[in-house]
């Protein structure tokens, strides 16, 4: 294995003596992808915040992105974090946009921050109306991509491909990268029916006209028996679908919740945030054998070994 990292301070290119352990993260959505690594203080080293960094394995490239801080230490070495492009997503603005799908928005923003684009695809659904007052833009694309998924049932990943800001439907990002229980190390696997389970939904209307609160109840009475009454309350604005927005949540909420990361798995660059692998583990009370979603992924780089760390949502597996 053979790995590469450059930093690039103008028109110089420099290629650091950097101590084994680049550590490279994404996650699913709302955060940059980040790098981190430490390099030797040598004299002839001079880089700044701001300076570009590029980071290959075996002549694949893996992370463009930009450093943000440095941290020194007796030892003689600087603690480098870098963020990719999606970084600067962090900003806060306003805009108020209408008839235009969750992509032509991006474009539109990204276009405005001067942000690199690559492949953009389309995701159909327009929306309507939207006003998004001092978000981040962050927050922003993910509005757009959540009311695009309510509508259209598609789920779509945005992330930065080596300085190209990308967004794919999530159908397209499987990949045959099997994990195990001979590819990870180790795996933690809990449930629990201490958070986000509810066997009762009970959702109250204030009606204004008749002075009279109307209640919507849906329960499951055999959970109930078997984990106590665990009850969700809200209020509602309206009461055209009270009945159906207490069925539809207590499918959504009347489960066990799981939760299942797994370290040090064999490394592979092209697993990200976002992406589909197959998981095939027997992990006591269950048995998992389908693709589930990549939440979060760590991958750690030594001299002659890669591993990731991966935290799995899908179904009941929630992060």
């Amino acid at each position: 294995m053979s790995v590469e990292l450059i930093i690039q301070s103008g028109a110089r290119l420099m290629e650091p003596s950097v101590e084994e352990g680049i550590v490279w993260e994404t996650a699913r959505k709302g955060v940059p992808g980040k790098l981190t690594f430490k390099v030797v203080n040598d004299d002839p080293l001079t880089f700044q915040e701001g300076n570009a960094v590029r980071f290959s394995k075996d002549g694949q490239n893996v992370f463009y992105g930009f450093i943000f801080t440095k941290k020194r230490a007796k030892d003689g070495l600087i603690n480098v974090t870098a963020y990719d492009q999606l970084r600067y997503l962090k900003n806060k603005d306003t805009y108020v946009y209408t008839n235009k799908t969750a992509s032509q928005f991006i474009k539109m923003v990204a276009a405005d921050f001067r942000l690199n684009v690559g492949t953009i695809e389309d995701t159909s659904y327009k929306i309507a109306s939207r006003v998004e007052d001092n978000k981040t833009l962050f927050d922003m694309f993910q509005n757009a991509l959540d009311l695009t998924m309510d509508n259209k049932k598609e789920m779509y990943i945005l992330y930065d491909n080596f300085g190209k800001l990308t967004l794919r439907n999530v159908s397209k990002m499987k990949l045959d990268v099997i994990i195990d229980e001979e590819t990870g190390e180790n795996y933690d696997y809990s449930s629990s029916i201490d958070s986000n389970t509810y066997n009762k939904i009970k959702l109250a209307y204030e009606n204004e006209k008749t002075g009279k609160r109307e209640i919507f109840i849906a329960q499951d009475s055999n959970h109930i028996n078997e984990w106590g009454m665990l009850q969700f309350f809200e209020t509602i604005k309206e009461t055209t679908n009270g009945k159906l927005k207490a069925d539809t949540l207590l499918s959504m909420y009347n489960r066990k919740t799981r939760s299942l990361s797994v370290s040090k798995a064999f490394g592979n660059i092209y697993v990200r945030g976002g992406n589909l692998v197959p998981v095939n583990l027997n992990l006591g009370d269950i048995k998992v054998m389908n693709y589930m979603l990549v939440e979060n992924v760590k991958h750690t780089f030594y001299e002659n070994e890669h591993v990731m760390d991966i935290q799995f949502i899908g179904g009941d597996f929630v992060a």
